[in-house]
């Protein structure tokens, strides 16, 4: 726990201007219209996919009302210090402590991995899940059900997980045998029924089916049986999900499909891990398989699976973006680790220990000659969070102003409510007002979506170029940049971001 928390803490120290991004202010809303008895209103022009654990976290963090913004910051900072603490756990446990270290160090310094955490992405959360199963198992082979467990939760927050749970759930109902290379292909330690594939034999476990092995059937499917009747309950269509995001992967104009998945999907993982951790990940699998296969063989299913997992999805239609690469890069993180420490683990004298020292040192002089770079990567995700997090500090100070109220001199209290709908230049302002204003996001209308303009209401415009750079939501967002209200709208707030004006003026 001090690892965790010191990781958390240093971030903390560091990058201090952490916030919930688009999509995770969109959970918080939406779960507190769950919390409230309402049907999520998933309504508004690109909102994102729910997720039912995150929307049902923000139906138990409503009652907090504006603290669970607060509290999904902090779980933002936890979260990344439990990738870390996962990561130095499962390297020493496949290799040694200064392995973990430093591949603990790799993830860290990623500045994909930072930039999705500090902005309380679901991913973060999401491949603690899924590598907490994975040290469970590393810990204690064929553990069962607190694996799936694990990963059934995943699977409430990415569908991949469903795969790693279905094919964790065929290793435990399975048995594999090989027959000897000098013996004949029927030599099995018994005569159950099975199936042969040369000399590979597959038959069902020695318990066969019991209540153990039906359990752990149900954990294994509750991810997405709990997701389909999550979104059949809460939209009246079962693959809602699935049809919603393809629809926002086309209309942002994302790469999809096998052929991308083959021209992009490496290139992905590259910006997450970079060229030195991408060689060094390669060279420490092939020096750890050559030497020490037993050791790093469960790591290295590990990572094939999440590289599968995100190229079947990415082919199925889904997006391939850095951050589904996340998990399958913080895994083979530890073989760049290994690339440059794991010679140590040899004895003196070793025919392989001399050419890995040599490998080592090479790699380590392409990260030393990467070092530039990544010292602008880091600094770029510095100066967007600060950027971004005073774009939005001043929007909702539009809100904590009671700029959003309309004025009127003849009646004595009016809310929001009776001045919408609420105009905005973009899609990213549309959860955080509905959140901050306790709003449905159809009540806000993003101009770059709408068909055409609303004539009343409310008008919030960027007041200077600097509000337009640094609050895009995707640069395949469409629309248009309207800068100018419709005539008859007067101006009722002003900050050094945005200006706010009105058409329901009346004295």
């Amino acid at each position: 726990m001090i690892f965790i928390a010191a990781i958390s803490a240093a971030l903390l120290a560091i990058f201090p201007r952490g916030f919930p991004n688009y999509d995770t202010i969109y959970y918080l809303l939406w779960g507190r219209e769950i919390a409230e008895g309402m049907s999520p209103d998933y309504s508004a022009p690109l909102a994102p996919t729910p997720h039912p654990l995150y929307d049902l976290l923000g139906a138990v963090l409503s009652p907090l009302g504006d603290g669970a913004i607060t509290v999904a910051v902090i779980l933002a900072y936890v979260s990344l210090g439990l990738l870390a603490w996962l990561v130095y756990r499962l390297g020493s446990a496949w290799l040694d402590r200064p392995v973990g270290l430093l591949a603990a160090f790799l993830v860290m310094t990623s500045a994909p991995v930072l930039s999705n955490g500090l902005r309380a992405y679901i991913d973060i959360p999401y491949m603690v899940f899924c590598l907490a199963a994975l040290l469970i198992e590393t810990k204690r082979p064929r553990a069962g059900w607190p694996v799936l467990v694990l990963l059934a939760l995943a699977g409430l927050l990415r569908p991949e997980a469903w795969l790693f749970a279905g094919f964790y759930f065929l290793y435990l109902a399975l048995e594999f045998h090989l027959a000897p290379k000098d013996g004949p292909d029927d030599i099995l330690p018994d005569r159950r029924p099975g199936m042969n594939f040369g000399r590979l034999r597959i038959q069902m476990r020695q318990d066969g089916i019991d209540r153990s092995l039906i359990l752990m059937a149900c954990l294994a499917a509750a991810g997405p049986v709990i997701w389909v009747l999550f979104d059949l309950i809460t939209t009246g269509d079962a693959l809602y999900s699935f049809t919603g995001t393809r629809e926002t992967v086309e209309t942002l104009e994302r790469d999809t499909g096998p052929v991308d998945v083959i021209l992009f999907g490496p290139r992905r993982l590259g910006e997450v891990m970079q060229w030195p951790g991408m060689v060094g990940a390669l060279v420490g699998i092939v020096l750890c398989l050559k030497t020490m296969p037993r050791r790093v063989m469960l790591g290295l299913v590990a990572a094939v699976a999440a590289l599968v997992a995100f190229a079947l999805m990415g082919a199925a239609g889904l997006a391939i973006i850095p951050r589904y690469t996340m998990l399958a890069a913080s895994i083979l993180f530890i073989f760049a680790a290994a690339s440059v420490l794991g010679w140590r683990l040899l004895e003196p004298g070793h025919p392989w220990r001399r050419p890995w020292q040599v490998a080592a040192a090479l790699v380590v002089i392409l990260y030393l000659a990467w070092l530039p770079n990544q010292y602008d990567l880091l600094g770029k995700v510095d100066r967007d969070l600060s950027n971004q997090s005073l774009v939005e500090r001043d929007l909702e100070a539009l809100v904590d102003e009671g700029a959003f109220i309309p004025p009127n001199d003849l009646v004595d209290e009016l809310s929001v409510e009776d001045c919408l709908p609420i105009s905005v230049p973009n899609h990213r302002a549309v959860p955080r007002l509905a959140f901050w204003l306790d709003l449905r996001p159809s009540d806000i209308v993003s101009i770059a979506a709408a068909d055409e303009q609303p004539t009343e209401g409310f008008f919030l415009a960027p007041a200077r170029d600097f509000t337009v750079e640094n609050f895009i939501l995707d640069p395949g967002e469409p629309g248009r940049a309207v800068t100018t209200p419709p005539p008859g709208f007067e101006p009722v707030a002003e900050n050094r971001s945005w200006k706010l004006y009105t058409s329901c003026l009346a004295g």
